[in-house]
């Protein structure tokens, strides 16, 4: 048997990649008392870092869901609310990820702010939400989007991009910029309601700070350090 050929370059080899952190530490004491607020302190650091071009989208998160049957799949979707309560990310009901929720209504989110070498990563369970909040917001995504939210039956194969196009048009030529597109009724929100919410902080030598949340029973927060 002969040894495989190298996919790529060395300098492209993954397991040689290695990147030091030396960011500051995540000590208990300096945790907010409830978890969304300290992701609003994180959350506030990332936006600032996007502004000045260090940081994609901050409020990109990858979305992992599993159907009835415990098959994962996930994706990067972003998140258009945060408060008290949870996150909330909009989507085609019918969409795999909907079809999942649906089936399974518990959820993984991910916060990859990989510039600032931190994660936030943050367990629950999701509920639809209301109609109203949905159209609320459907109104405030650009007209193109909001076609576009009509043009795809999201996760179904199609024939070509011609098909998905012509789609569009013909959307685009029913509601023409100066009309009202209606929310579509397979259209709406998820807010995730969380159950532990993991603040990683990355620390030289692998060392990394992982501080998670848990919810008790009494409606109060737990804060358990957890090894890297």
């Amino acid at each position: 048997m002969t040894d495989r050929e190298p996919l790529l370059d060395p300098v492209l080899d993954p397991a040689a990649m290695r990147k030091q952190y030396r960011a500051d530490g995540l000590a208990e004491q300096d945790l907010a008392t409830h978890p969304m607020d300290q992701f609003a302190r994180w959350f506030e650091d990332a936006a600032r870092a996007a502004l000045h071009g260090t940081l994609y989208e901050p409020n990109a998160m990858v979305v992992a869901t599993a159907d009835a049957e415990g098959r994962p799949s996930s994706r990067t979707v972003l998140m258009k609310q945060f408060d008290t309560e949870g996150f909330v990310f909009y989507t085609n009901y019918d969409s795999r990820k909907g079809r999942d929720l649906t089936a399974n209504p518990y959820v993984s989110l991910l916060f990859p702010w990989h510039p600032l070498a931190r994660q936030v990563i943050v367990t629950g369970g999701v509920r639809r939400t209301g109609r109203d909040e949905t159209a609320a917001y459907f109104r405030t995504r650009p007209h193109g989007s909001q076609l576009g939210a009509w043009a795809s039956a999201q996760s179904t194969v199609i024939g070509s991009r011609a098909e998905l196009d012509a789609a569009y048009a013909e959307l685009a030529d029913r509601y023409p910029e100066d009309e009202r597109v209606p929310v579509p009724p397979h259209w709406g929100g998820f807010r995730v309601v969380p159950q532990s919410v993991e603040f990683w902080q990355g620390r030289e030598n692998r060392l990394h700070d992982r501080l998670r949340y848990t919810a008790r029973p009494d409606g109060t927060w737990g804060v358990e350090r957890l090894s890297p």
